[in-house]
């Protein structure tokens, strides 16, 4: 099998339930940068939230790529922007107005990863997202930002039954002109149309000249199942969701039981 890269996601993927990234993951990923193999991450985290991991992976040179924001911005290791795609001030605000008016809790980033809310009793969920990806968490109304703030999503966060609840609500309301997706059971994200984490790893593979059946991608949600469809061997965790698996050409073991280092051992 010729694999020239490796799209991995990150939370419940590269990092085990303690949110580690294992030895044998390393040691195996290690293996595949010293064979030429592309190891790219995609997440929907902003950057500040993925530098540690491509720190600790030492992927950190210009020709090494990272998907964030769940594929609404590609760009190298170092900085250079291949593509972004946002949601205008008009749309934020309006998915401010529906927030306010439902009484639900949900924030918006912009493209430096900082998270607003307009909340003023902030969830948990909120200040641990802030904290997991070394962000700035500011209380603002959408007049305090003035017309020119535009955002790269916004998310609808809560416990896993009251996004349930909510959610086909939120797409009926949004999901004609955006990109839907629950991208883990805390978080509902809205975001630009013709983003996706499938979208932006074919953008990317285009530009690096790579075919799709050259591609091997890891994951374990639904904000996975776009790299799925595009890729020629999908490997679901086995933590994954029931449906990510069922989009997947392979399912390997858990994310807390070496899942990443065993597929590469079988396939590579």
């Amino acid at each position: 099998m010729m694999i020239k890269l490796i799209a991995l996601d990150i939370d419940d993927t590269l990092l085990n339930s303690e949110e580690k990234i294992l030895v044998s993951t390393k040691i195996a990923l290690k293996k595949a940068l010293e064979k030429g193999i592309k190891v790219v991450l995609c997440s929907g985290r902003p950057m500040p939230g993925v530098r540690p991991f491509l720190n600790e992976l030492g992927i950190n040179s210009d020709d090494q790529y990272v998907i964030t924001f769940n594929g609404s911005v590609i760009e190298s290791v170092t900085g250079k922007a291949i593509n972004r795609l946002g949601i205008s001030n008009a749309e934020y605000r309006r998915i401010d107005e529906y927030a306010q008016q439902h009484q639900l809790q949900y924030n918006v980033l912009d493209e430096d990863g900082e998270i607003y809310t307009s909340n003023t009793n902030v969830s948990r969920i909120t200040v641990t997202q802030a904290w997991e990806n070394d962000a700035g968490l500011l209380i603002r109304k959408p007049d305090e930002l003035g017309d020119d703030f535009s955002i790269v999503k916004a998310i609808f966060v809560g416990e896993t039954d009251e996004l349930n609840r909510i959610e086909p609500a939120v797409v009926k309301e949004f999901g004609h002109q955006h990109y839907i997706v629950r991208a883990a059971d805390n978080f509902l994200e809205v975001m630009n149309a013709a983003a996706s984490k499938g979208a932006a790893l074919e953008i990317l593979a285009a530009e690096l000249g790579i075919d799709a059946e050259e591609i091997m991608v890891f994951g374990d949600e639904q904000n996975d199942i776009p790299m799925f469809k595009f890729a020629g061997h999908a490997i679901a965790m086995g933590n994954g969701s029931e449906l990510a698996k069922s989009y997947a050409t392979f399912v390997t073991d858990t994310n807390d039981n070496d899942g990443i280092a065993k597929a590469l051992e079988k396939f590579l």
